[in-house]
């Protein structure tokens, strides 16, 4: 069965049993500043988890796109992928344990036909420290449903507690919903148990035999402080389970790549191309599995906003490509046609849920071709430098990443050949020492939203880049403003970079601008600058922030305690009110001359405007 009947069948299953279908979310949060990507189905819903009523109803039904950067070392076995769908089922204070588990069991067996013998499921065993009570309930519902007793396992602690982030009750941050879980795992009996996970193999057991394919979250709790747990003020059901392992179960495959028809389809494509190579799977499973997981993910990440960058989101993104890149050139497969093929692959195979996808193919490979260019030079660069050295070393391994972003990687295997070894303790220690270094030397660096500067005192010279800066920096708040008047308040910011000398603004809009367009928004910057416009600071929370009308953006991450900037007109129109790090002018008349020098694409609906202030 293809994994996209799979996702038709639970949407279609769910609308029967009375809950809407809604469309999958950006894997770029909206208004989350805890993370950088959409990691959970969950995500998008606290909202409606703690009491505020949906648009569409108390039952949703979902297939959300996630991404989590924190499996990327984990690519490469058999079942671990950084992007993956989410299929998902919620009921806001409606139905409860009996009808999710009752609806699930069903699903997985009638609907899907999965052999209920090779399922197992596991309960909420409770937790004395923080008085939370074993999940008895579950497990008698899971009896009544004709799981035998010796299925049904309990844990306690972060196993089958759910909430954002880290879970388990420890770890749960303060104000967030949550609760207990009751897992499902799907038996790959033909898998034998891996001792180095542990003596005996177990339902949890990370080996492999045992993968979880469904987990209804009972999310009934809000951490009210450090040791405290109180009933919220409805009882949710949060269902999350992985399209890819849910396929897996279904075609009894225990292999990931070979279990989705999109993973089996690109690593078919990555051998046809290494052919001359000897490029075959079963050979080489390790750097397929790597390429196929990472440009799927790149892909969507590129189509959802990101460009490959050297910060936050944009650095995992560009993270993906070059260890996909690294890896096809270790495989000797150099013609970029493969990267042109896979990018039609991936949307032609999601083409019918995600159109977006197929009409912005080009311009999503153009983003990743121009990341590849930019890698391949680096390679050719260190290469040349490693043919002049007779030692490879670790120190010399990171010299030529610090000067050429060479990979360690490709060093260790370049010393290999030559009967050499280059320690990564080495390595580490002198990427520990360069960034210590850098903290130094950083007496004040803009990025993003906010400035980093260092408690040190600045020179006289220092002084004066800060204020080009600071005047810079509040000149980019205007220049939104402007933007969202001109073009409409859909627009978002995507990023921002600003030095002495330039301000680089990215944002969300789908075309070029047109002259006239960029003359009004230029216009009304240096009319606002003219106005002599106010600018107040505020410390509030974050959610008075939000409340009060302040914009805050998904790429930057706020403390509880955030700081407002607001630029009015004398009169008290809001101009621009926005969560910032500061710091600012607080006059728009200091400002003197803005002007726009480029407007450019960074990629598939993401703009860029340089400007300057004279």
């Amino acid at each position: 069965m293809k994994s996209a009947q799979i996702r038709q069948k639970f949407l279609d299953f769910f609308e029967a049993k009375g809950h809407t279908i809604v469309p999958s979310f950006s894997l770029v949060p909206d208004n989350d500043p805890t993370t950088l990507f959409t990691s959970s189905g969950m995500q998008p819903m606290v909202p409606y988890l703690l009491g505020q009523e949906h648009p569409l109803g108390r039952r949703i039904v979902d297939s959300q796109r996630c991404f989590r950067a924190v499996d990327i070392e984990e690519v490469g076995d058999s079942r671990h992928t950084t992007f993956f769908e989410m299929l998902g089922n919620w009921s806001f204070g409606d139905y409860f344990k009996k009808e999710q588990l009752t609806w699930l069991y069903e699903f997985l067996t009638k609907e899907l036909q999965i052999d209920s013998d090779k399922l197992y499921v596991t309960c909420f065993g409770g937790d004395n420290q923080f008085k939370l009570p074993k999940d008895t309930e579950s497990y008698a519902i899971w009896k009544e449903l004709g799981v035998p007793e010796e299925r049904i396992s309990f844990y306690g602690g972060e196993k089958n507690w759910w909430n954002r982030g880290k879970t388990g009750p420890a770890t749960t941050p303060i104000g967030d919903p949550c609760g207990p879980d009751s897992e499902v795992f799907y038996e790959f009996s033909d898998i034998a148990h891996n001792p180095k996970f542990g003596e005996e193999c177990h339902v949890n057991c990370d080996c492999g035999r045992y993968v979880e394919i469904a987990n209804s979250v009972f999310m009934e709790y809000l951490k009210q402080d450090e040791t405290t747990f109180v009933p919220l003020a409805q009882k949710n059901v949060d269902f999350g389970g992985g399209l890819e392992r849910i396929a897996m179960a279904v075609n009894n495959e225990a292999d990931i790549f070979k279990a989705v028809e999109v993973l089996e389809a690109i690593i078919k494509e990555l051998e046809r191309l290494g052919a001359n190579a000897s490029v075959d799977y079963l050979a080489n499973n390790f750097p397929l599995r790597i390429i196929a997981d990472h440009i799927r993910a790149a892909v969507f990440m590129i189509q959802d906003g990101i460009v490959p960058s050297n910060k936050e989101a944009g650095y995992v993104l560009r993270r993906l490509i070059r260890r996909s890149a690294l890896q096809l050139h270790q495989l000797q497969i150099k013609d970029l046609v493969v990267w042109k093929n896979l990018v039609g692959i991936i949307a032609e195979h999601y083409g019918d849920l995600y159109p977006e996808l197929i009409s912005n193919r080009n311009g999503n490979l153009e983003i990743l071709l121009a990341e590849v260019n930019k890698f391949n030079e680096t390679l050719e660069k260190g290469l040349k430098e490693i043919t002049k050295v007779e030692q490879l070393d670790g120190k010399l391994a990171f010299k030529l990443y610090e000067t050429y972003g060479f990979p360690f990687e490709l060093t260790e295997e370049i010393a290999r050949e030559r009967g050499q070894a280059v320690e990564y303790g080495v390595f580490r220690a002198e990427f520990k020492k360069h960034q210590t270094l850098s903290r130094q030397n950083s007496k004040s660096k803009f990025g993003g939203h906010g400035l980093i500067l260092d408690t040190g005192e600045l020179k006289a010279g220092d002084e004066i880049e800060l204020k080009k800066a600071t005047r810079l920096h509040t000149a980019t708040h205007l220049l939104q403003a402007s933007l969202r008047k001109v073009l409409g308040e859909n627009i978002q910011q995507r990023g921002s970079d600003i030095n002495a000398d330039r301000l680089r603004f990215d944002f969300s809009f789908e075309r070029k601008l047109t002259d006239e367009e960029k003359e009004r928004v230029e216009m009304n910057v240096n009319h606002f600058i003219k106005e002599g416009l106010k600018v107040t600071k505020q410390e509030m929370s974050y959610d008075e922030a939000i409340k009060s009308g302040a914009l805050a953006f998904f790429k930057q991450k706020y403390p509880e305690r955030v700081t407002v900037y607001t630029i009015a007109t004398n009169s008290g129109e809001i101009i621009s009110k926005e969560l910032c790090g500061g710091p600012h002018i607080d006059n728009s008349s200091k400002l003197g001359s803005f002007e726009i020098k480029k407007e450019e694409s960074v990629g598939a609906g993401v703009r860029r405007i340089k400007a300057v202030l004279q």
